[in-house]
């Protein structure tokens, strides 16, 4: 059984239905100013990546003071709109009952995202994932560019090696960071990416859902 359980957020948790986009346009035009006519692709990226790409795209120069900028109006305005996101979004069918029984059965768990912290805290709690969940042991958007760099600080937060730890994401990206970060990925084929290619990108097993709970417990070794 592993020690420690890590979760990415979105597609593997839960989907919020175009509402994140909606956001992630609001906090843009925040803090620089023009309204977002293209942003750059967000699959298993981060939002320091995706804020400096969507940048990029506008002609905007980018830098460290306006990401820190960008993550607080993001996580504000996922404050705000909290009441939508449930409104709109969900837990993907089965999250809640295999953190529930990975809770029940002592093994850690927390989340490894491209969100910012606030927003991933604000989407877990919608959904009432967040008990489960040691936010502190967690890393996010403002802890790196890459999966690699975001599992190795959760590893360092939670005191956990990386063989004693398993991690569940939706996209490619976090197969091979997981990968490289030495961590056992259970891929889970609810985003945009078919069970077929995240097989082939390496991951150590493939769920087409979370719904099959005795499936999920076998596949993560609990």
């Amino acid at each position: 059984m592993p020690e420690l359980v890590l979760w990415d957020v979105d597609h593997t948790l839960m989907a919020t239905r175009g509402l994140g986009r909606e956001l992630w346009a609001q906090a843009f035009a925040e803090v620089t100013g023009t309204t977002m006519q293209e942003q750059a692709s967000v699959t298993g990226s981060t939002e320091r990546v995706i804020l400096r790409e969507t940048a990029r795209l506008h002609g905007i120069p980018y830098s460290e003071e306006l990401f820190a900028a960008f993550a607080d109006a993001l996580g504000s305005a996922h404050a705000r709109r909290a009441a939508d996101l449930r409104e709109r979004g969900h837990a993907l069918p089965g999250a809640a009952a295999v953190l529930a029984a990975l809770a029940e059965r002592g093994v850690r768990q927390s989340v490894v995202t491209g969100n910012v912290r606030v927003a991933a805290e604000v989407k877990l709690a919608v959904f009432g994932l967040d008990g489960y969940v040691s936010l502190d042991d967690g890393a996010y958007g403002e802890d790196g560019e890459g999966r690699p760099e975001l599992l190795r600080k959760a590893l360092s937060r939670a005191g956990v090696n990386a063989e004693d730890t398993v991690f569940l994401g939706d996209t490619p990206a976090d197969v091979a960071g997981g990968r490289e970060a030495g961590v056992r990925v259970v891929a889970v084929a609810t985003g945009r990416t078919s069970a077929e290619e995240l097989q082939e990108a390496g991951a150590a097993g493939v769920l087409e859902s979370l719904s099959d709970l005795p499936r999920v417990l076998a596949a993560i070794g609990a």
